[in-house]
């Protein structure tokens, strides 16, 4: 067995949050239930946000009550503390909330400056911390915003330590909008792994230049070794101008597999959570690399 590497799959909320479609309770079900089956050992389920805001992620309550009993480490997005208090009365004991790179994506998605999201994000991991419930922070726009242009590493290297000091159980660098390139996402990774250690350090990448997989192996380089990806290359934010899909679940496995590290995802099982994906969406792309997996995989299994 190679070294481990821990992914999260985030199509059943990034995927879903920004598609033309809106899936019923019951298909976001199965679509949880298909990637959880090929192995994938941590999913984002849904997000307790405004359903006015984000009609997709209506639901995630009644969502949360049905999700089966079967090891896998779920997780849910909240906005603000209204968000938190309803993801702990859904009972779920491990939540995503989101911290900010830049003045102009801290205002567009949540409307408060930086410090003040971050003042919200203290007090709801004090709240977490009581209530024994995991907290996952995720750094938004970490390399560039949609707003405020290429985004100060300084501001990245403070977000990072104050909440990594704070007690946040991971910090994900997130590339929001697919701008960066692997030479500063080695650069500013290793810059946080030698500052920090890699533990509780993890990399969410878009796809949106055709950069997600280097981006990934420049992160991976430098030491990371937990990552989101999104089954069937689904995603995009409503709230991020130029946010396409993120790098997919299955191109990450593909080429961690191929580079002797251990996932712990069934291929065969996942191309069939990626065929759902396509088939409940009509928009999945699939991965760049679907079309040479899926044949390759039949004659393997023949």
């Amino acid at each position: 067995m190679g070294e481990q590497i821990v992914l999260t799959d985030v199509g059943p909320r990034d995927g879903l949050q920004n598609q033309p479609r809106i899936l019923e309770i019951d298909e976001r079900l199965a679509l949880i239930n298909a990637i959880a089956a090929s192995g994938v050992g941590a999913i984002e389920v849904g997000s307790f946000v405004s359903p006015k805001a984000v009609p997709a992620m209506a639901g995630t309550d009644v969502l949360v009550s049905r999700l089966p009993e079967n090891g896998v480490h779920y997780s849910a997005l909240i906005p603000n503390m209204k968000g938190y208090e309803l993801a702990r009365e859904a009972g779920v004991r491990a939540v995503n909330m989101v911290l900010y790179a830049s003045e102009g994506m801290a205002k567009a998605n949540v409307n408060m400056t930086i410090a003040e999201a971050e003042e919200v994000a203290a007090e709801i991991l004090v709240c977490a911390r009581n209530d024994g419930i995991e907290v996952i922070a995720a750094l938004a726009v970490a390399f560039a915003c949609p707003f405020s242009g290429a985004t100060d590493p300084g501001i990245v290297r403070s977000a990072v330590s104050k909440f990594l000091d704070l007690g946040v159980d991971q910090l994900v660098l997130a590339d929001t909008i697919g701008a960066a390139n692997p030479q500063e996402v080695r650069a500013m990774t290793l810059d946080l792994v030698q500052a920090h250690g890699a533990q509780r350090l993890g990399c969410h990448f878009h796809d949106t230049r055709a950069m997600g997989l280097a981006n990934v192996y420049a992160a991976v380089e430098s030491g990371i070794r937990r990552f989101d990806a999104s089954i069937g290359g689904l995603g995009g934010c409503p709230f991020a101008p130029g946010a396409s899909g993120n790098v997919a679940t299955e191109d990450v496995v593909m080429m961690l597999e191929q580079m002797g590290f251990s996932t712990g995802v069934d291929l065969d099982a996942l191309i069939r959570a990626s065929d759902l994906a396509e088939q409940l969406t009509g928009t999945a792309p699939g991965g760049r690399a679907k079309a040479w997996l899926k044949p390759w995989l039949a004659q393997r299994a023949g």
